[in-house]
């Protein structure tokens, strides 16, 4: 059963940290103009209260900002209702819901909050042990390295900020670090989560499994690692997941059946999670995930472009030609009402336990999940195929035997032999084709695609951006002309969102990206 954080609630009244210097009020129970501070922090009680209000508004940014960010501009799923700017490349500094990093930076200043000031409420409160304190404290490095992340992928450059907001004397008007710069403080923050004493499992399975635990920096870890290229760093994170010969660890469900497979997304916090944000129908906590995606729905507004469609009927018919379920296809990552039909929904969201019955509107609480085994086992074999460029055997082996394991998974037939035959025709582009190959068909609708292409296109100074980002977005994206998305492509700085008129106007301190001047 699933359960959820009883959040204390704070009452930030500004959409944007930075474009809001009249945002005072963080805790109604205090003084305007303040934070809490020496009179608050008496009890582990408190920190743990401030602490879950960092999930809440992650929870809070999944809906309008995760799936959107991580999905739209590549186009393999599309938003049919809003017509989104951001699926077109046409995002405006004043398009102020597109370009809004202040939910982000909400999170950040919890897990300033409480780096800094669980120390004190530990000395204070005698039943608050140092082993605890330096667990919660992991789960703000974690929160705050993963709020970065998204901000990175998404902005490329944005202000760093370690310390605090307590009260007016701190200062809104900071520049813009750069890229480098933030992703050496997200590595250290997974560095400093992980040696703070970083829990392996909570009291409860929600818990383990919707907290910042070791796991998840481990998983976060090789995320962050492969966006940095430091692939040896991404294959130690991974394997700290994939070796770990523990009780209560993540590990791959690997029976190939519809049931296993769905367990992941229905009723969730399966085995193979390794961080999903929470939602509990029991706590009154639903969500809209099932309508988004549900063709039923007069409102729903995501649906899988034709492309993606089409690679999944493909999927769907070797699995029936060969008399075997369709693990991850129909009724699995996706659902289509017949073969005439050009675009499909994902069902992950939208199915119940049995195969083919939607979640009714009482249990409209799927979580989402950030991280699960699966995905890092295609992390890894990334890092694998890139360490040595493509050239060494054994890993393009220990690659494919990877991808196999996915396959196998979904009752796919195995297209490389994991040997060293099998791989001897595979330069590193073909292998890196079949990767993204498959987490774009496993990890449809978990906003991740696009920042998947950004990835395998950018790295190397562009080597694969063609290839891998140009003309991927070019084959699914169809909400805007080929000769609009060349171009616009074509352009470094165009690839990362615009910093909204409402940030410049308060901060003096912050220079657009210059696609937008």
């Amino acid at each position: 059963m699933k359960r959820n954080f009883k959040y204390l609630i704070l009452t930030l009244s500004c959409g944007a940290m930075f474009a809001a210097s009249s945002c005072k009020e963080w805790l109604e129970i205090y003084p305007e103009n303040s934070q809490p501070s020496i009179t608050y922090w008496q009890t582990k009680e408190e920190v743990e209260s401030v602490l879950m209000s960092g999930y809440y508004y992650l929870r809070d940014l999944v809906i309008p900002t995760l799936i959107p960010y991580g999905e739209l501009r590549a186009g393999c799923i599309y938003n049919i209702k809003n017509y989104s700017n951001l699926q077109s490349f046409m995002v405006k500094p004043t398009d102020k819901s597109l370009c809004d990093w202040g939910g982000f930076y909400k999170i950040i200043n919890v897990a300033n909050t409480v780096i800094k000031n669980a120390p004190s409420a530990q000395e204070r409160d005698a039943t608050y042990d140092i082993s605890v304190m330096r667990s919660h404290q992991s789960e703000a490095y974690f929160l705050r390295a993963l709020a970065y992340f998204y901000l990175v992928r998404n902005w490329r450059e944005v202000p760093l900020i370690t310390e605090p907001y307590e009260d007016d004397s701190f200062s809104m008007k900071i520049p813009k670090s750069s890229e480098d710069t933030l992703i050496a403080q997200i590595r250290e923050d997974i560095r400093m989560g992980l040696a703070s004493g970083a829990k392996e499992s909570f009291d409860t399975n929600w818990e383990t499994k919707g907290r910042g635990t070791k796991w998840a920096l481990y998983a976060l870890g090789a995320d962050v690692c492969l966006w940095a290229e430091d692939y040896d760093a991404a294959i130690t994170y991974c394997d700290g997941i994939l070796n770990a010969q523990r009780a209560g660890a993540p590990e791959f469900l690997s029976t190939p059946t519809h049931s296993s497979w769905f367990s992941i997304f229905n009723p969730g916090n399966s085995n193979e999670s390794i961080y999903e944000v929470q939602w509990n129908y029991e706590e009154g906590q639903t969500n809209t995930l099932p309508i988004l995606f549900d063709d039923s729905n007069a409102d729903r507004e995501y649906v899988i472009s034709e492309s993606l469609t089409q690679e999944f009927k493909n999927e769907y018919r070797m699995t029936l030609s060969e008399f075997k379920e369709a693990v991850r296809t129909s009724y699995g990552g996706f659902y289509i009402k017949s073969e005439r039909e050009f675009n499909s929904y994902v069902w992950k969201y939208m199915g119940s336990k049995t195969l083919s019955d939607r979640r009714t509107p009482t249990y409209y609480d799927p979580n989402f999940i950030i991280y699960r085994v699966a995905e890092v086992m295609l992390m890894k074999a990334e890092a694998l195929v890139l360490r040595s460029g493509g050239e060494n055997t054994d890993d393009k082996v220990a690659a494919m035997q990877l991808i196999n394991q996915i396959r196998t998974r979904s009752n796919l037939d195995i297209e490389t032999n994991a040997t060293p035959e099998g791989v001897e025709s595979l330069d590193e582009e073909a292998m890196l084709e079949k990767i993204l190959y498959e987490r774009k068909m496993e990890l449809v609708g978990e906003g991740k695609i696009w920042y998947d292409f950004l990835r395998f296109g950018r790295r190397n100074d562009n080597k694969y951006k063609s290839e891998f980002l140009i003309d991927n977005c070019i084959t699914y994206n169809r909400q805007v002309g080929e000769a609009w998305l060349r171009t616009v492509l074509g352009n470094d700085n165009a690839l990362f969102l615009p910093i909204s008129k409402e940030e410049l106007d308060a901060n003096d301190q912050l220079v657009q990206n210059p696609y937008y001047n």
